[in-house]
């Protein structure tokens, strides 16, 4: 064994010191991403798809906040033996989804990390908070730190170190993609602004947050490679995102930038390629973690590996990778008879001289500094046991090393935190249609019910199934998921208000509904109901993608049927993202409500928003057009070739995804990015933009490299205000939302305008409030791939203010000479 190991080392370290030229097509893809090593000030892209080598990697500085409890870590570092260094760096299997052992000499009780970023996943007493795309359809940014604060309480108290979440990888670049509801929204801004303002919430509660999945991870489709019958040799390797430098910089990093600026403690590095070569893995991509992550980006805390992402030792440590997860054995850590790629390889390699002590220091160093600096040495909840238990993942048959669990078993860690999850839930929902005030509902007492989505799901707690065909959906599928304790049904939720009213409630599935036919033979009384209300969702799931943007499970069908009986018929869906809704300008549909993946309190959140105890707020996070084939960027899903390295994602269209796209070709669409109605009318009036900050010069000044990158990019040099009015009757909140397009001076490929501010607004009837933006240097630049800096480009900036990024109410121009 120690041979094969000492092999296996040796093969990572010719290939993380190969010196050979890099060679690039005249689309920059890359033969080789690790084999020429740059100075890191000196690394320049070609225009499209190349990944430069960039080694060494950085060592952690503590700047930003971190300095006294990087001379902990360095303290506690100097005290480990070279195999206690290689377990800090290495998962084990044990209680927890990922797990680092203990060093009881130095009272370090090691490291548990959960899934994942909506609940936790393996647990007990524990909520499911609202999935991501509500919340970022939401706009409320004091939503998503209060969510982010909850959700970091809960972890703690089961005894958590770090939150796998929150997610901003997949950004949302194709509607397909299976795991976009575990992210925010399409755009950046949003994105960023939700991922900065979670992690946020979740490190005030004493817990580390990890932002993922970094970087291109746009897809499931091929994200692993695949192999023949079960052994280590591969048929194909996993898809490669190959993104250009601009894209990657104006809109796959943008979020992930507002991650390190909000001190995320760790990263994780995506499972697919990156830019074309043969071993240009997710996580050992030396350009996207040692030179954009670790050294412009300034990130100080730790990579880790998603789980089986690493497919070498010392070439991906020497390209910044710094944990191995899962490691050890297990699922995914004996993958196919190979031992962990770290562990005992890190010992033989620091012990032959081939792989630097100084490496693994700053490994080690970068995972501790954020656990002193959130103060987990000190009096944290031991894990609940009973999370043990319920591990899947890694049960208790798998485990090699000891783990002593201790403390209360099965504790309660949920709090008051099923009402904010029903405000949450009812946040993140968007009307998208009200005809003649369908909505609010008046008490009705004659009420039919239609769809799958309405009931109890089939396997209580469980959401991880082959299929969904019955029961309510408050969430999706894989590690993004979350355990029920309890789950709220809008049947319940519907009967428990018609009885309120003295009325009743009527239920159909889809199954009975479609073979029947005639819904009149249905009802009973058979006469027209008050409101016939169709529940409809949309699975999604991690591994897969979408296969369409349709409703699941025969739901266009289902509407096509009630509503030519029901004049009054009302559809809600519950999805993972966009569906086109096909049948949305029928005249018997009166309204639409997206209520995505709200939790819970499913049921509770509807009815709040059907009965008219909330004002609908939300708005779209991403667009929904005509038709599934209006959008640009679909999936890789099949290759006609055999070659090893043939799953290529060329990502061509740069900047056009969603609305940008959808924009730039004047595409009409169904429902526009930022869309959103209440039941309430406002307006937007007044805009004012005044200048912050005097000389603006087209690059930013050279400043000392901080978390989130050069601290002039985040400096506010322009302020927009504009007066906002509840023009209606009923209380409710508006989200007047800023777009800026760039002088014509920009470089060729620039969008039509981007959003770049929003802010949720709650006012009385009659009330004016005023919304302020301030727009920093990054909003007004974009990347330029020659001088590798963010540019203000010269010339007429457009401000435009509204509702959506077709609403636009007012706009104005303010002129820049560089």
């Amino acid at each position: 064994m120690a041979a094969f190991l000492s092999s296996l080392l040796a093969s990572s370290v010719l290939l993380s010191n190969a010196v050979n030229a890099q060679n690039f097509d005249g689309n920059g893809r890359s033969d080789d991403a690790f084999s020429y090593v740059q100075p890191l000030n000196t690394t320049i892209l070609t225009e499209y798809g190349s990944s430069p080598a960039v080694y060494p990697s950085p060592n952690i500085t503590g700047v930003g906040g971190w300095e006294a409890a990087l001379q902990k870590a360095k303290a506690f570092v100097a005290q480990l033996t070279t195999e206690e260094k290689a377990d800090m760096v290495t998962g084990q299997a044990g209680p927890c989804v990922g797990n680092i052992v203990a060093i009881p000499r130095l009272n370090f009780s090691g490291l548990c990390l959960q899934d994942g970023p909506l609940a936790i996943r393996v647990a007990d007493f524990a909520s499911v908070f609202a999935a991501g795309v509500s919340t970022g359809a939401s706009w409320d940014k004091a939503l998503m730190y209060e969510r982010g604060l909850a959700m970091g309480q809960e972890f703690k108290g089961k005894g958590a170190h770090v939150v796998l979440g929150p997610v901003s990888g997949p950004l949302g670049r194709s509607a397909y993609a299976g795991r976009n509801w575990e992210g925010f929204s399409s755009d950046p801004y949003l994105s960023g602004i939700a991922m900065e303002q979670t992690i946020t919430g979740h490190q005030a509660a004493g817990v580390q947050a990890c932002a993922k999945h970094w970087v291109g991870n746009e897809q499931e489709t091929q994200r692993n490679p695949t192999y023949v019958n079960m052994t280590n040799e591969k048929t194909f390797n996993a898809v490669s995102a190959n993104i250009d430098d601009r894209t990657m910089h104006e809109l796959y990093m943008w979020p992930f930038a507002n991650a390190v600026k909000a001190k995320a403690a760790a990263f994780m590095c995506s499972y697919q390629r990156i830019n074309g070569s043969e071993i240009s893995y997710g996580c050992q991509n030396s350009k996207s973690q040692n030179g954009l992550l670790k050294t412009e980006l300034g990130f100080q805390g730790y990579v880790m590996s998603d789980w089986g992402a690493t497919h070498t030792g010392v070439a991906a440590i020497e390209a910044g990778l710094d944990m191995n997860m899962p490691g050890g054995m297990g699922p995914y850590g004996l993958q196919f008879g190979v031992p962990s790629y770290f562990g005992g390889n890190i010992t033989i390699g620091v012990n032959n001289g081939s792989l630097a002590v100084s490496r693994v220091d700053d490994m080690v160093i970068r995972i501790m500094t954020p656990y002193f600096w959130l103060n987990q040495d000190q009096n944290y909840p031991s894990i609940d046991p009973s999370g043990a238990d319920l591990n899947t993942f890694s049960p208790r048959s798998t485990w090699t090393r000891n783990f002593t669990l201790s403390g209360e078993r099965s504790r309660d860690v949920r709090s008051n935190h099923a009402e904010l999850i029903r405000r949450h839930g009812a946040a993140g929902a968007v009307l998208l249609k009200n005809v003649n005030g369908s909505l609010p509902l008046k008490a009705p007492t004659n009420i039919a019910v239609f769809g799958n989505d309405a009931g109890e799901p089939t396997q209580s707690s469980v959401l991880n199934q082959v299929d969904y065909e019955y029961g309510t959906l408050s969430s999706g599928g894989g590690s993004g998921t979350g355990q029920f304790s309890y789950l709220v049904t809008p049947l319940q939720a519907l009967q428990s208000r018609a009885q309120q009213d003295g009325g009743l409630v009527h239920y159909w599935l889809n199954n009975t509904l479609i073979a029947n036919g005639d819904i009149s033979t249905l009802l009973i009384p058979r006469s027209q109901p008050d409101v016939c209300i169709v529940m409809l969702k949309t699975w999604a799931e991690e591994a897969a993608d979408r296969a369409h943007l349709s409703v699941d499970w025969d739901g266009n069908d289902v509407v096509e049927s009630v509503a030519s009986y029901c004049t009054n018929t009302v559809v809600v869906t519950h999805s993972s993202g966009v569906n086109t809704l096909p049948w949305s300008d029928h005249p018997n549909i009166t309204a639409i409500l997206a209520a995505h993946y709200p939790g819970q309190e499913n049921g509770n959140s509807l009815a709040d928003l059907l009965y008219g105890d909330v004002n609908p707020s939300g708005h779209l996070p991403y667009t929904i057009a005509m038709n599934g084939t209006d959008y640009n960027a679909p999936p890789t899903t099949a290759i006609n070739t055999t070659g090893f390295n043939d799953w290529q994602s060329w990502f061509d269209e740069k900047l056009e995804i969603d609305y940008r796209y959808f924009d730039a070709h004047n595409i009409t669409v169904r429902y526009e990015f930022g869309f959103g109605l209440s039941y309430t009318t406002f307006n937007i009036a007044n805009l004012s933009i005044s200048a912050l900050a005097s000389n603006i010069t087209s690059y930013p000044e050279a400043q000392p490299v901080q978390p989130g990158g050069n601290p002039a990019l985040w400096d506010s040099i322009y302020a927009a205000s504009v007066s906002v009015t509840n023009s209606g009757k009923v209380t409710g909140a508006a989200v007047p939302q800023l777009y800026v397009g760039l002088p014509s001076s920009a470089p060729a490929g620039t969008p039509v305008r981007q959003l770049r501010g929003f802010e949720k607004v709650y006012l009385a009837p009659g009330e004016t409030q005023t919304a302020t933006f301030e727009l920093m240097r990054r909003d007004l630049s974009y990347w330029d791939i020659i001088s590798q800096q963010w540019v203000i480009p010269e010339g007429k900036f457009t401000i435009y203010v509204g509702f959506s990024s077709r609403d636009l109410v007012v706009q104005d121009t303010v002129t820049v000479v560089g």
